[in-house]
């Protein structure tokens, strides 16, 4: 049985079709049967009960310069489909936010992947604050009396925005450092939002390491090594991805979180573990299954919509 599958995603013609996750999920639903509609956030829509998106027909393949089609432009009632993607990009603003509230309205009738109450519920940066055990010393505060006695405490922190993504905004001030103040102000004038801190730990020179899991189970992991002179091991701003395997303590912090991804209908996730410590709990729009596939082979988009289909068919 084919499913009907549309994917709220940002503008696919600027994807890199090496490394786009999003990318990979839609080549593999192709392959599986299912027929693909693609619309851009800006483009879903509520009207008198009806949650609608502008955007069109999608067909995907593995050629740079030429790896999309698209059918004639409509309006569809995503009540029709199957499965809808939840797939652009952060920033968790107010505008992605509203995206959750509306695709609300159709799951789970119409299977909404991540569910959309949870993603809203549960974002990256927050999530982790339900497992202190795993994680570094956390703050979350906007007061700069507060974040000041957080770096007293603990010398060498990384401050960074709340809701940012892709290492955009991430600053270590180490024990020298006296940027703090400048650092709260520049973000106290973009936006309203508190900051959040951790103690800097020294494993990032051996990377950061992403882990996926699948209806809350690993199913393998990337190493992203920082650049020569750079603290963030974001593959955005030039880090290195490197095949890893899974530790004990990998599988100890999947154990933990794994089972409440299961019940929250988080299918796809990925993980930030430095050293022993669990950073990041992404389920917006995680990343990294077409790097794991080529260092493993593990076809992670496979594992997916077999979970997803386990569901709908």
């Amino acid at each position: 049985m084919s499913l009907k599958v549309a994917i709220q995603m940002d503008p696919i013609d600027h994807i890199n079709i090496d490394a786009d996750s999003t990318f990979r999920i839609a080549e593999e639903a192709q392959a599986r049967g299912h027929s693909l509609f693609y619309y851009t956030p800006d483009h879903l829509s509520y009207r008198e009960g009806t949650v609608s998106a502008q955007g069109w027909p999608l067909t995907v393949r593995r050629e740079a310069g030429n790896h999309f089609s698209l059918g004639d432009r409509t309006i569809v009632d995503l009540r029709d489909f199957d499965v809808v993607w939840l797939r652009q990009d952060p920033p968790f603003d107010m505008g992605y936010i509203t995206t959750t509230h509306i695709l609300d309205m159709i799951h789970p009738a119409t299977m909404v992947v991540n569910d959309p109450f949870w993603v809203r519920n549960y974002p990256e940066k927050l999530l982790v604050l339900e497992f202190p055990d795993l994680t570094p010393p956390t703050m979350i505060a906007r007061d700069f009396a507060t974040l000041k006695s957080f770096k007293d405490a603990h010398g060498d922190i990384i401050l960074k925005p709340l809701y940012g993504n892709g290492g955009a905004g991430v600053f270590r001030l180490d024990v020298n450092d006296r940027n703090l103040a400048s650092l709260h102000e520049l973000f106290a004038g973009i936006n309203r939002e508190p900051l959040i801190a951790q103690k800097f730990l020294p494993d990032v020179s051996n990377g950061d390491k992403r882990i996926i899991l699948v209806d809350g189970e690993p199913v393998g992991a990337i190493n992203r090594v920082p650049a020569a002179g750079e603290t963030r091991s974001n593959m955005h701003v030039g880090g290195r991805p490197e095949q890893v395997g899974l530790t004990a303590r990998d599988r100890e912090i999947c154990n933990a979180i794994g089972p409440l991804l299961r019940e929250k209908g988080q299918i796809f996730v990925g993980i930030d573990v430095i050293g022993d410590y669990l950073t990041e709990i992404n389920v917006t729009s995680p990343t990294g299954i077409q790097e794991l596939e080529r260092f493993d082979g593990v076809n992670v988009a496979e594992k997916i919509w077999q979970a997803i289909e386990a569901r709908r068919m």
